[in-house]
C-alpha cells in the first residue's frame, strides 16, 4: 500500500522543507544479518520527519562488495571444478555481475519486509554506469591535482598462480619448519645478537634488527649496529614495541620486502626495502650466491652458507608455525612488495578535521568525534588499488611501446595460460588484441609510464587490471546516489540530514565520505551522524557460526513480526552503546504489545458500535461542550499524552531512540490500556470517554508509527472516521493539538 501510494517518493510531497537519509549499502547478493535490522534507526528518522511535514528522501542502494562477492562466486565455481584462473578478467567480471544480478533482490526484499520506507525507485547499485563515471571523474581530478601516485605496497603474491590474492583469499595452515637461530655480530665487538627465523634466504634483504624497548637484556644495544651474516652490510639495532619478547630470542630481523609486519616497521623507521624474489619465484641479483634458485631450494642453500660461516647457533627441527597459503590450492603465499596506487591524504584529512572541529558534522556521542579526529590526525597515504576483478577498474593505461617490461598474464586463443614481459610475448608472436582479449593480470614497475583516461588513449595501450578499493567508491556514496553534480536530487537534498552506521566503519567510511565531499563540493555530506553498536546475542556475546548463536532476523520477522524485531533492537536494547543485546524474550514481548494495540483498537471500534446501537446516534468527537464535561481521568490522560509527545520529540531530537520508544510503550500499555481503558468501561458518559479514548489512542499510534509501522498502519486503516488517508503521511501530534 505504501509503495503503490507513492508515499516513499519525495516527488509526491508538496512540502518545501527537505530531509534526507542515506542508506549504508548492503551487499547486493547477500541475505541480511541481524546488524541490518538497525537500519530501523534510519527508517524511524525518515518516518518521523515525513509526519512532521517535510519532503523526505530515504535513499537506498546496494554494494558490489568486491572481495566478498568474488570469493562467494569462486566457491560456486569450485563446486563445478573450475576457478577464476579459467577465465579472462572481462569474462570473469561479467559472470560475477550476472551472479549478483540474479540475487540482487535478496537484500532489498528483506529490507522492505522490515519496513524501510526508502524510495526504491531511486535504488543505486555501486557498479551503476553513473557511479563508475563519477568515480572516474574524481580519480582524474585527484590525479590532475597531484593527489595520485604509485609506490610500493605489500601484497599476497602466489608464484605458483602468478597473481596476487586478497586477504580474504588466503588462509593459514600448520606446518613444521626448521627454526634457525642465526648470530649477527655486533660492530666493533666480539659479541653477537641472535635472531630466530624460518626464512634464512631472506637475510639478504635484512635492513635492521629490532628489539622491544622494554626488553632489559637488549636495552644497551639499541642504537648500535650489527653485520648482516650474508651480505656483510652494517645494519642498525632499533627499538619497536611490535617485537614479541617471548618469541625466539626476543630479537627480530627486519625484512621489509618480504614480511607484512616488517613492512610496517620499515615504513615507521624509514628503512630500505629490498625485494629478493622475482615474480617467477626465483631469487634475484640481491642474493648473488643463490640467484636463480626457487625459494625452497634457496632456503636450503642459504642455511648451508650460514653454517659454513659459523653463524648458525642452533636449529629447532620441530618448530610448528602457521604457513600463509592461497585458498584455492594451499600453495605458499609470498609476501611481496609491488607497485600500488596511492592517494595523498594529508590535505584531505586536514580539511575534514577542521569541518568536524567546527561542528559542521555532529556526532551522537563526543567519543566518536574524538576518535575520528585522532584517526585523521594520524592518517597515512591510502593504497587504493586491489588485485581483484570484481570492482571498478582503475582507468590507467600503459603504453606497450614505452613499457616493454610490463608483466602480463593472459589466456591465449587456445585457452592456455601464458605470462611474461610484454616485449617477449610480442616476439613469441602474440598480438595485443589476443593479449587484451584473454587478459588476466598486469604488473607494472613503479617507474612505468601511464595515462589516466576513461577510454583507451590509443591502439598500443593496455588498461590496468587492478580495481579500486571499495571504500574509494563508497566514500563518494552521498554524491553518486544523488547524481552529483547536476542531478536534481543533489541540488535538492545535499547535504543530507542524517547518517547512521556502526562504529566499525567510522574511519573506513564516515571519514572518507566527509573528505571526498569537502574535496569535491566544499561541503560536508551529512549534518548529523548516529553511530550504533554491534548486535550481540542475549548474553552479550558476538554472534558467530562456531558458537551457534547467530540470529537470522528474517526468522524473527516470521515468528514475531517486523514491528517486534524493530522494537526489540531499538527499544529493548541500547543502540548507542558499543554493543547491544538482542533478546528473543524481548522481541516476543513486543509482539505481545502489538497484539495489545490491535485488541485495543478492536475494543474501541466495538464500543463505538455498541454506543451507536444503544443511543441511535454517533459520537461528536470534538463537541463544543466537551472540555466542560471532561473528568479528572480525562484530563490526566490528556496531560500524560501531552508529556509523552514532548518526551518523544525531545528524545528523537537528541537521537535517544530507546527513550522515545520506551515513553510511547509505557504510555500506551500502562497509561492507556491498563488505567484509562478500564475507566472507560465503567463510564456513564460514554460519548466523552470514547471521544477522549479515541483521541488519545490515535495520537498514540501516530507517535508509535516510526517504531512499529506495520501494525499501526493496519490499525489506522480499520478505524472509522479517519480523514487522513494514510498514517505514514498523517500529521505528527503536537502538544498544542492535544490541548
Amino acid at each position: 500500500m505504501w509503495e503503490k501510494g507513492g508515499y516513499f517518493n519525495p516527488d509526491n510531497s508538496e512540502a518545501s522543507e527537505t530531509f534526507s537519509v542515506l542508506m549504508p549499502p548492503p551487499n547486493a547478493n547477500a541475505p541480511l544479518h541481524c546488524g541490518h535490522a538497525t537500519y530501523s534507526i534510519q527508517d524511524i528518522m525518515a518516518r518521523y520527519m515525513r509526519m512532521k511535514g517535510k519532503k523526505v528522501l530515504y535513499l537506498p542502494g546496494t554494494d558490489h562488495a568486491g572481495f566478498e562477492t568474488q570469493v562467494v562466486y569462486e566457491r560456486n565455481l569450485k563446486k563445478l571444478g573450475k576457478s577464476r584462473f579459467d577465465f579472462d578478467s572481462k569474462t570473469l567480471y561479467s559472470n560475477i555481475l550476472d551472479f549478483v544480478k540474479e540475487n540482487s533482490d535478496v537484500a532489498i526484499n528483506q529490507l522492505r519486509r522490515i519496513g524501510m520506507s526508502a524510495d526504491w525507485s531511486r535504488n543505486t547499485f555501486m557498479l551503476a554506469p553513473h557511479v563508475i563515471d563519477t568515480v572516474y571523474n574524481t580519480f582524474e581530478k585527484m590525479y590532475a591535482d597531484g593527489l595520485v601516485y604509485r609506490d610500493y605496497y605489500m601484497v599476497n603474491y602466489s608464484v605458483y598462480h602468478g597473481t596476487t590474492f586478497s586477504n580474504l583469499e588466503t588462509t593459514h595452515i600448520e606446518s613444521v619448519s626448521p627454526l634457525y637461530y642465526v648470530r649477527y655480530q655486533i660492530v666493533d665487538s666480539d659479541n653477537y645478537i641472535t635472531v630466530a627465523t624460518v626464512r634464512p634466504e631472506t637475510i639478504y634483504a635484512d635492513v635492521a634488527i629490532a628489539v622491544n624497548p622494554k626488553d632489559k637484556k637488549y636495552k644497551d644495544l639499541i642504537g648500535q649496529s650489527v653485520i648482516n651474516p650474508l651480505t656483510d652490510k652494517v645494519i642498525p639495532i632499533i627499538a619497536d614495541r611490535y617485537v614479541d619478547m617471548e618469541f625466539g630470542t626476543g630479537a627480530l630481523k627486519i625484512t621489509p620486502g618480504h614480511d607484512f609486519a616488517d613492512f610496517e616497521i620499515g615504513k615507521k623507521h624509514n628503512l630500505e626495502i629490498i625485494s629478493l624474489i622475482n615474480l617467477d619465484g626465483k631469487m634475484n641479483e640481491h642474493a648473488p650466491e643463490i640467484e636463480g634458485l626457487f625459494v625452497t631450494k634457496a632456503r636450503i642453500k642459504a642455511a648451508e652458507i650460514l653454517k659454513e660461516r659459523d653463524t648458525i647457533e642452533r636449529i629447532d627441527e620441530t618448530y610448528t608455525n602457521n604457513l600463509l597459503v592461497d585458498y584455492k590450492d594451499n600453495k605458499p603465499i609470498e609476501p611481496m612488495v609491488l607497485p600500488n596506487w596511492f592517494i595523498r591524504m594529508e590535505g584531505l584529512a586536514a580539511k575534514a578535521q577542521k569541518a568536524i572541529k567546527d561542528d559542521r558534522v555532529h556526532f551522537n556521542k563526543k567519543m566518536w568525534k574524538r576518535d575520528i579526529l585522532r584517526w585523521l590526525d594520524d592518517i597515512r597515504d591510502w593504497p587504493i588499488s586491489r588485485q581483484i576483478v570484481f570492482g571498478i577498474r582503475i582507468p590507467a593505461w600503459y603504453s606497450t611501446k614505452e613499457n616493454s617490461d610490463l608483466h602480463v598474464s593472459f589466456l591465449n586463443k587456445k585457452g592456455e595460460k601464458v605470462e611474461g614481459e610484454i616485449a617477449e610475448l610480442f616476439k613469441d608472436g602474440y598480438g595485443l588484441t589476443e593479449i587484451n582479449d584473454g587478459l588476466q593480470k598486469i604488473i607494472a614497475n613503479k617507474s612505468a609510464s601511464f595515462k589516466i583516461s576513461k577510454k583507451s588513449p590509443g591502439d598500443e595501450y593496455i588498461q590496468e587490471t587492478d580495481t579500486f578499493d571499495t571504500w574509494f567508491s563508497s566514500g563518494q556514496w552521498p554524491l553518486t546516489t544523488l547524481h552529483y553534480p547536476k542531478g536534481e536530487d543533489f541540488k535538492t537534498f545535499f547535504p543530507t540530514g542524517f547518517m547512521d552506521t556502526m562504529w566499525d566503519i567510522l574511519f573506513f567510511w564516515i571519514a572518507r565520505m566527509i573528505m571526498f565531499s569537502l574535496y569535491l563540493v566544499d561541503e560536508v555530506p551529512f549534518e548529523n551522524v548516529y553511530i550504533h553498536g554491534m548486535i550481540t546475542d542475549q548474553n552479550g556475546k558476538k554472534m558467530s557460526k562456531s558458537l551457534g548463536n547467530v540470529i537470522n532476523p528474517m526468522e524473527f520477522v516470521e515468528k514475531y513480526g517486523a514491528d517486534a524485531l524493530r522494537m526489540g533492537i531499538i527499544v529493548g536494547g541500547n543502540t548507542a552503546a558499543k554493543s547491544t543485546a538482542l533478546s528473543e524474550d524481548k522481541v516476543r514481548g513486543y509482539r505481545n504489545f502489538a497484539n495489545k494495540l490491535w485488541n485495543m483498537a478492536r475494543f474501541m471500534n466495538m464500543m463505538f458500535e455498541s454506543y451507536t446501537e444503544e443511543t441511535h446516534k454517533h459520537v461528536d468527537f470534538y463537541s463544543d461542550d466537551m472540555e466542560r464535561r471532561l473528568s479528572k481521568e480525562d484530563k490526566e490522560i490528556l496531560a500524560t499524552l501531552n508529556k509523552t509527545i514532548k518526551k518523544v520529540d525531545s528524545s528523537l531530537g537528541k537521537y535517544r531512540f530507546a527513550d522515545a520508544g520506551e515513553a510511547i510503550y509505557h504510555f500506551m500499555w500502562n497509561g492507556v490500556a491498563n488505567v484509562y481503558l478500564e475507566d472507560v468501561k465503567n463510564r456513564s458518559d460514554k460519548d466523552i470517554a470514547l471521544s477522549v479514548f479515541r483521541h488519545v489512542y490515535i495520537n498514540g499510534i501516530k507517535l508509535l508509527h516510526p517504531f512499529m509501522p506495520f501494525v499501526t498502519e493496519a490499525i489506522w486503516e480499520n478505524i472509522p472516521g479517519i480523514t487522513e488517508k494514510a498514517l505514514i503521511v498523517s500529521t505528527w501530534p503536537t502538544a498544542e493539538s492535544v490541548n
